[in-house]
């Protein structure tokens, strides 16, 4: 055999492995950009998840979509329905210092310079169950530069009592203690300024122009008071209230008659207009997003978790009509 057969076949045989059946038809080979979806319902409620970033992608209740979202063959943009881990938000240019040590996390978002909204958007979680009205999604993350700690996640997407029930758990699997902020990002499919909205907050964090928390101020007063429903109208919102009203336990914010509820370990509600829209039309849809912690919360500690070796958090929120 000559040199060049011989590459020939070692070349045949290392690409051997991944060729794709004769039968198999190129919409057989093809990968969503969303990856496996996951779809559940019970009685109006229809819900699909997608194993690209456990993202919540859809939400039907009687046939009709209440979240601004993308279809499972697009990449979507905005963060449409992504859960934010192992931090929510920004963390300020990419730095911050725990326990000590300092840490550079990858510059995400390009504008600032700022990591946003954590580590887990795109990486495929693994599906631990998947029943009727229930999906139970899973991912493991790795040490990496500028985040060296291990956590398990799990994610549990449910259907009760005719509403949307998430609960998150996740664990410190390594040998040192790890920050953890969690996050959300849902968008509601509304007319924005004409949309009633009610957010139980008596405060809200003031920023810099890049957007990092320098204060707390009283919402009384300011146009970012909904402490009582009413209209956003032309009102900007990038907005990360705090201390929130609570019933038994429990934050409800409400536009329009979407209810977003959060649980006593969600301190935080970020409220955005969605007015820096590139690919669609601004003011599309609103984004609330329930969040342990806050912006910046790796540096400042407002609201930042702590977790020690084998210690585990858990914390649930969800929608209602």
């Amino acid at each position: 055999m000559s040199e060049i057969s011989r590459r020939g076949v070692i070349a045949a045989a290392a690409v051997a492995p991944f060729a794709l059946p004769a039968t198999a038809s190129a919409q057989e080979a093809a990968v969503l950009p969303s990856g496996r979806q996951f779809p559940i319902a019970s009685g109006r409620h229809k819900l699909v998840v997608t194993e690209v970033g456990a993202t919540l992608r859809s939400w039907q209740v009687d046939g009709r979509e209440l979240l601004l979202t993308h279809d499972a063959d697009q990449l979507g943009d905005s963060f449409f329905g992504k859960v934010l881990l192992p931090w929510a938000n920004r963390i300020d240019r990419a730095t911050y210092t725990f326990r000590g040590t300092e840490y550079q996390t990858p510059a995400s978002e390009n504008w600032s310079g700022h990591a946003i909204h954590g580590l887990v958007s795109w990486v495929p979680w693994t599906p631990v169950r998947h029943d009727r009205d229930r999906v139970i999604l899973a991912y493991t993350l790795h040490p990496q530069y500028g985040y060296p700690f291990t956590l398990q996640f799990q994610l549990e997407y449910a259907l009760r009592n005719q509403g949307v029930h998430v609960t998150l758990t996740a664990r410190n699997a390594g040998k040192q203690p790890a920050p953890l902020g969690t996050g959300y990002h849902p968008y509601f499919k509304v007319d924005v300024n004409a949309a009633t909205l009610t957010v139980p907050a008596q405060t809200y964090l003031t920023t810099n122009d890049m957007l990092i928390p320098i204060g707390r101020a009283s919402v009384d007063g300011t146009p970012y008071d909904f402490r009582t429903p009413k209209q956003v109208g032309t009102t900007k919102l990038n907005t990360c209230y705090a201390d929130l009203v609570t019933k038994d336990g429990v934050a409800t914010a409400v536009v329009n008659q979407i209810q977003v509820w959060v649980d006593d370990t969600h301190k935080f509600i970020q409220v955005y207009t969605d007015d820096g829209a590139p690919e669609r039309p601004a003011r599309a849809g609103i984004s609330i997003e329930p969040m342990t912690s806050a912006p910046n919360a790796f540096n400042s500690g407002d609201g930042l978790i702590t977790l020690e070796p084998g210690q585990t958090y858990r914390g649930s929120w969800g929608l209602r009509t």
